[in-house]
C-alpha cells in the first residue's frame, strides 16, 4: 500500500518499529511515509475519533477503532477504494520495477538466492 499523500511505496523496514504511520481516511486504512510526516499538517487529512479526536485509528474487519481510547464504530464505505486516497499525480506511471522488488523481497523472506 503506498503513502496516501505522495504515493511512495513502503520498502522492507530495518529491524524495529516502522517509521511509517497508519491512519484512516474515508473509512479506509492508509499509510503515511516518513517524508510526509515531516509536514506540519500531515494528519489534517485523516479521519478523527468521534470520542476523543485522535487520529490514531485503525480500520479492520469493517470497523474503525481508536488506538488511544478504544472507541469503535462500523466503517461506512460507499466505494471500496476512493480514488482520492492517493493523488493521481503521486501514482507511479511505470511499475516495471515493482515485480523485481517483489521477487527480491520474496527471495529474502524465503531465504533463496537472487531472483533470476
Amino acid at each position: 500500500m503506498p503513502c496516501f499523500r505522495c504515493g511512495a511505496r513502503q520498502t522492507d523496514p530495518v529491524r524495529g518499529a516502522s517509521p511509517w504511520r497508519r491512519g484512516v481516511r474515508a473509512d479506509h486504512q492508509v499509510l503515511v511515509c516518513p517524508g510526509c510526516q515531516t509536514a506540519h499538517d500531515w494528519a489534517d487529512d485523516l479521519d478523527r475519533c468521534a470520542a476523543c479526536g485522535s487520529v490514531a485509528l485503525v480500520c479492520r474487519l469493517g470497523e474503525v477503532e481508536c488506538r488511544d481510547c478504544g472507541h469503535t464504530r462500523e466503517a461506512v464505505r460507499d466505494d471500496p477504494r476512493p480514488a482520492d486516497l492517493v493523488p493521481s499525480s503521486a501514482v507511479p506511471r511505470d511499475d516495471r520495477g515493482l515485480s523485481e522488488e517483489v521477487a527480491a523481497a520474496l527471495s529474502r523472506v524465503l531465504r533463496r538466492g537472487p531472483a533470476g
